[in-house]
């Protein structure tokens, strides 16, 4: 099963170093039967890319908790085995948890066919909507408009080996 990381630049170069995704638990977002059934799909890429789409609103609520890092958003496309990747059926069609799974265990780097950065141009966006989250997590129509403001941006594609150029 593919599975969809959210990091930071940080957390990818602690990541790159230790040759790990972890320590486990990891949170993680994949194509879920809740994800099927809000989506209304059947095409993989598509549903991929909605699970692609919510690493990156969690690596967002990531950069939000630390602002002295560098405003990308960062996931890490890795498989792992279909029992590895526990979704919790009590969750449903909960709007947080579409497309959530947990993985117990640590996961290694070896197991990353891609990784999917913001382009610099979207550093200013990302910025005001890491800012803007808090707001628009209690009901402001404003902030919640910064906040898509970063949704806009498409997340670059990098093959695993040009980890070490992102985190230069």
């Amino acid at each position: 099963m593919r599975v969809y990381v959210p990091l930071t630049l940080p957390g990818l170069a602690e990541a790159h170093k230790t040759g790990e995704l972890g320590p486990g638990p990891l949170t993680a977002y994949a194509v879920t039967p809740g994800l099927r059934e809000w989506y209304v799909s059947d095409d993989i890429e598509e549903l991929e890319y909605a699970a692609l789409n919510r690493a990156a609103a969690a690596s967002l609520r990531r950069l939000a908790a630390a602002p002295d890092i560098a405003r990308r958003r960062v996931v890490v496309a890795v498989d792992v085995p279909d029992r590895e990747a526990v979704s919790d059926p009590d969750r449903g069609l909960d709007a947080a948890a579409l497309g959530e799974v947990r993985i117990a265990a640590a996961v290694s780097m070896t197991a990353a066919a891609a990784v999917h950065v913001d382009a610099d141009e979207a550093d200013a966006d990302v910025t005001a909507a890491a800012a803007a989250l808090g707001a628009a997590d209690h009901g402001d129509d404003d902030a919640r408009f910064t906040v898509d403001g970063a949704e806009d941006h498409e997340l670059l594609w990098y093959g695993v080996q040009e980890i070490p150029n992102l985190i230069a």
